[in-house]
């Protein structure tokens, strides 16, 4: 079976490249409106003026049937007493009916004309109207479409990234366990092996020192040994210490942060590290006691070893339903925004908090220290 790495670069420029499309496309269809829009004001100034011409038309019309009934009545009235009138009011009468008929017959062709393009104007904007109407829906529908998908890519990319950083902080574990068992194999060789080496020489030395030489040269042979022997218990406690203190099994929680913090303090002494438990001093389960003496162990750490902090300020309280840790430093402090290698100790913090169903705040700034807060809720 083969294992590829997952690309999250090339699904981000895939996903711009899509929000990019939609967006050129709700662009072109605002374009589109837009300038059906500027069409549809420019037609209705036009069939503003074409209805103006229209009725001006029909007035102009209904003016010249007038004129052509009255000459068409002289007319006839000339036709009928044709020899009551010279010949010159004859053809008078006739031309003037004649010019009266030619500009009513034009006058109703170019109503008819005005007519008919008012009425394609009014299509043209019933259409435009409802090409308006749909742009701007799709503009719309487009719009919401662009916010659920940059959320729903947002939330992909906040997804990604955590399982990224989960991934990381599964490598780095296993990275941390490699270099702990290698620490672990050199200070067990280092120590208590090469003091049991040595104090299986130095019995067989004792037991040669008292055949040879005398009894009491071997008991003192024997108290240099027992010396070696107490220096390789220490030893042996220590390093049992730093895996899991056993206090924590035999006493609690507040009783071996006060020892443990002490002896960080006493081993770095340019640092003061203050302890106050503002609230019951009880036993609570296993798990939260583990939990949070390591959250509070890798706050600390990362306050020596990152903030180079002179003051270190450690406040517990445990209530009925809920346990609050607060770890305040004076060190140099940190972008919170800003992804470091040494943000997997934090990140170690979160993994833990989250298990417990907690919340983890921290705040910093560079120059002003750290302050972390640690709430877990007690489901007792």
């Amino acid at each position: 079976m083969v294992i590829k790495m997952f690309d999250s670069k090339a699904l981000d420029l895939i996903l711009e490249k899509m929000i990019e499309t939609v967006g050129e496309s709700k662009d072109e269809i605002f374009r589109i409106g837009e300038e059906c829009r500027s069409d549809y004001e420019s037609i209705t100034d036009e069939l503003r003026e074409i209805k103006r011409k229209v009725a001006q038309t029909i007035n102009e019309g209904d003016f010249l049937d007038t004129q052509v009934r009255a000459a068409r009545k002289r007319l006839s009235e000339v036709s009928k007493h044709f020899k009551d009138y010279t010949e010159v009011q004859v053809r008078e009468a006739y031309e003037v009916a004649h010019k009266l008929q030619m500009e009513l017959t034009l006058n109703r062709q170019i109503e008819k004309q005005l007519r008919e393009k008012r009425d394609d104007l009014e299509r043209r904007l019933l259409g435009l109207s409802e090409t308006i109407e749909k742009a701007e829906h799709l503009v719309s529908q487009i719009t919401v479409v662009m916010n659920y998908l940059m959320s729903d890519i947002r939330q992909m990319g906040e997804a990604l990234e955590t399982a990224k950083q989960k991934q990381d902080f599964g490598l780095k574990i296993i990275e941390a366990q490699e270099d702990e068992r290698k620490r672990l194999s050199r200070e067990i060789h280092d120590g208590p092996a090469q003091m049991l080496a040595n104090v299986m020489m130095r019995s067989d030395l004792i037991e040669k020192i008292y055949k040879e030489r005398s009894a009491s040269e071997a008991i003192n042979e024997i108290k240099d040994m027992k010396k070696m022997v107490r220096s390789a218990l220490y030893e042996v406690r220590r390093i049992i210490y730093d895996l899991r203190p056993m206090a924590l099994d035999d006493l609690g929680l507040v009783p071996t942060l006060k020892k443990y913090l002490q002896t960080i303090e006493d081993y770095h002494k340019t640092t003061k590290i203050e302890f106050s438990n503002m609230g019951e001093d009880k036993r609570l389960h296993a798990k939260y006691e583990v939990a949070l003496f390591r959250m509070i162990q890798e706050s600390v750490q990362n306050a020596l070893k990152h903030a180079n902090a002179t003051i270190i300020q450690v406040k517990l309280e445990i209530k009925r339903d809920l346990v609050m840790a607060v770890v305040k430093d004076n060190g140099r402090g940190f972008d919170v925004n800003e992804a470091k290698p040494e943000s997997f100790g934090i990140l170690g913090i979160r993994e833990r908090v989250e298990l417990l169903n907690g919340e983890l705040n921290i705040h910093s700034k560079i120059g002003t220290g750290t302050l972390v807060i640690i709430q877990i809720p007690m489901n007792l």
